[in-house]
């Protein structure tokens, strides 16, 4: 009877959807369904953005059944940048992230815990969730796969895909890693020894985790079916990967492995996850499941015709880390052409944090605790190594001596000592110096040297450029390049600052060496000004602090207050700028760790590399 409900509900938002979501193509026989999805409609990977669609940032979602590392925090701490970006743009924004509670891995998870699945997936879901809080994530949904509506959501797909002719059962047999939670062909299978024990066993040559063969009944994707689709797509799309050099993996694997896929498991071997409607005896496949969580966030199947884009989809931006780059590269855009549901418009494909150069990994107790290293070093200064340092092409090396060495030389002694430099000083006040710049014209501004006045002229196109190359790097995908482009500026205006020496030029009795003072301290105010504005999506709390220690109004904090000369009203601390490089923005790190930026020890002890570690469970 419940079966028959979700049916009867399912057939109606498939009437409700024909003349908008989907496109009708009537009955077609099965031998001609193969040429139907060829000559189908093709995608695109920029549909037309409409006004009131808000940008959707989304992470993978997490399995739980282990606690999370510094690679969690890094990929939600990434897309909470490309939100507070759309934010700071003035657009509305949609973050989703969350939890992968259901397959194999968290059923035995439990069973070690001796815990009931869904006890032990309450808890971890809640250690995740205080991650992305503590870590400053700005997230609209934290979705869980074991929520009602996302459940709702997988039924529904499911039966979209069968009424299609999409699934059929069969015999299924081959090589299966639980680790990796999908089946792998004998040509990407390798011998693979472990380092500790010596035992040899067949593992996927990927991610060398161990699979065993298996032979069992159950429900299949014909995804083959979708192979030119997929192939045309990547063809007219070759910017829908990002770094490009991951679509080549992508399309290599379609040409040379593509099968269809085994979409649900035994539920005598698979008990936890979502039940095959109307096949209690199957359940489906944890990535079917875990995938259509971008779905569900958005509002799926509860879409009024023509209105999904009111609830984001399709997705602008899926982040996800390289070892999951076929599921969502291959797997999740077939499912989705299959229902004729457009496709995310960018996959930022991003590298691993590794630790002494080796892949961190529980079994080999290496893994980074990012409550740790929030705790050691706070959270906006974790957040600006990893987003500094972090890896999108390459992988990056977790290291507290370099997390030292970037804190005191971009942010302690770069912009820290600039605001202090700037807002302490008796000799000035900045809320003067603002106004008389506002105040002066052209007939009554006192000439400057020749040479300050060249050097003026040229920092103020440094500085007008600083805004536009920062959202060029945003737009382009490279949160590693816009951040060092504030950095940089902040190295550039102390530089300036201490070349120009406004503090002895201000004392003078010449007006025109005054005049110059009040100029050069304007405008590394404006500097500092428009890159706080700036650092707002990557470090949230200090430049909100550096802000109000400017005195920058709330309402003049958007991009497009990131230009000279638009704000004639701060210079009032909102907040005390304190009196000491102790009490500043960025105060010295725990003296016992401390390492000059030559490298040398200059205390007791240098920070070392394992000291945000933790090698198991609590």
């Amino acid at each position: 009877m419940a079966m028959k409900l979700v049916e009867a509900a399912s057939a109606r938002r498939v009437l409700r959807w024909q003349s908008a979501l989907t496109r009708s193509r009537g009955w077609v026989c099965q031998s001609c369904r193969s040429n139907v999805a060829v000559a189908s409609r093709r995608f695109s990977s920029e549909p037309p953005s409409t006004p009131d669609k808000p940008y959707y940032v989304t992470t993978p979602i997490f399995y739980v059944n282990a606690a999370p590392h510094l690679g969690h925090m890094y990929t939600t701490v990434l897309a909470d940048v490309f939100k507070r970006w759309q934010t700071l743009l003035g657009n509305r924004a949609f973050l989703c992230t969350g939890t992968d509670e259901h397959g194999m891995k968290v059923q035995q998870a439990a069973t070690l815990a001796e815990m009931l699945p869904k006890k032990f997936c309450d808890e971890n879901a809640e250690r995740f969730r205080e991650l992305a809080q503590l870590s400053r994530v700005d997230y609209d949904r934290f979705i869980r796969t074991t929520d009602p509506d996302h459940v709702e959501a997988v039924e529904h797909f499911w039966f979209l895909l069968r009424e299609k002719g999409l699934i059929y059962e069969a015999k299924h047999e081959g090589w299966y890693s639980v680790s990796d939670e999908c089946f792998y062909p004998e040509s990407q299978l390798v011998k693979h020894q472990e380092a500790f024990t010596g035992a040899v066993y067949m593992a996927s040559a990927e991610t060398k985790s161990k699979v065993e063969w298996v032979e069992e009944k159950n429900y299949c994707f014909r995804m083959t079916e979708l192979r030119d689709r997929l192939l045309e797509f990547y063809d007219r799309n070759p910017g829908w990967i990002e770094p490009a050099y991951r679509m080549n993996e992508v399309v290599h694997w379609v040409k040379t492995h593509l099968e269809d896929l085994s979409i649900s498991r035994p539920a005598q071997r698979l008990t936890w996850g979502i039940p095959v409607p109307g096949d209690p005896s199957q359940t489906i496949y944890v990535w079917v499941d875990a995938l259509i969580n971008y779905l569900t966030a958005a509002g799926f199947p509860g879409w009024a015709p023509g209105e999904s884009h009111k609830r984001g989809w399709p997705a602008d931006l899926h982040i996800v880390g390289k070892d999951i780059l076929r599921f969502h590269c291959v797997y999740w855009p077939a499912l989705l052409m299959a229902l004729d549901l457009p496709l995310p418009k960018k996959m930022l494909v991003h590298s691993h944090w590794t630790l002494n150069k080796k892949k961190m990994s529980k079994s080999l107790g290496n893994v980074v605790n990012p409550l740790y290293a929030i705790n050691r070093w706070g959270v906006d200064t974790t957040r600006f190594y990893l987003l500094s340092e972090g890896g999108i092409v390459d992988d990056a090396d977790y290291n507290n001596n370099t997390l030292v060495v970037k804190y005191k030389k971009f942010l302690q002694w770069g912009l820290g000592n600039l605001l202090g430099r700037l807002t302490r000083p008796k000799v000035w006040k900045l809320r003067d110096i603002v106004v008389s710049s506002f105040n002066e014209d052209e007939t009554s501004r006192p000439l400057l040297s020749k040479t300050l006045h060249q050097a003026v002229a040229e920092f103020e196109h440094a500085l007008s450029e600083c805004a536009p190359t920062v959202a060029k790097r945003m737009e382009s995908h490279n949160p590693v390049g816009a951040i060092r482009k504030v950095l940089e500026t902040g190295t550039q205006l102390n530089e300036f600052l201490s070349q120009t020496q406004p503090w002895a030029l201000i004392k003078s009795p010449d007006p025109t060496q005054k005049a110059a003072a009040e100029r050069v301290v304007f405008l590394v105010a404006e500097g500092l000004r428009i890159s706080g504005i700036l650092l707002q999506p990557f470090l949230p709390d200090k430049a909100a602090q550096l802000l109000d220690i400017l005195g920058v109004a709330p309402d003049k904090r958007t991009f497009a207050h990131t230009v000279l000369r638009c704000d004639p009203d701060y210079g009032v601390p909102r907040s005390d700028p304190g009196t000491s490089r102790h009490d500043g923005l960025f105060p010295p790190l725990i003296e016992d760790s401390v390492v000059e930026f030559s490298g040398s020890v200059k205390n007791r002890k240098k920070a070392t590399t394992t000291d945000a570690i933790v090698q198991t469970e609590e």
